[in-house]
């Protein structure tokens, strides 16, 4: 199992997403519920794509913290 980091941004338009690890893996959507969904279906379409290439799937190995500043 793969476990990938994503980083969800608010637009002027909406949403937007990208896996660090993937490297050209992004969507984008109206809602943040949409891109949830649209990254989710990218992460898949681009996995695949690189297997059928015989791309090696990179491993995760992006890590992430919440610093909360007073």
């Amino acid at each position: 199992m793969l476990k990938y980091l994503v980083i969800y941004e608010k637009t002027d338009t909406g949403y937007s997403a990208y896996i660090p690890d993937l490297p050209g893996c992004i969507a984008a959507g109206k809602t943040r519920k949409q891109v949830e969904r649209n990254i989710f279906e990218a992460v898949k379409f681009h996995i695949e794509g690189m297997k059928l290439e015989g791309l090696p799937i990179p491993k995760p190995h992006t890590e992430s913290e919440m610093l909360v500043f007073a």
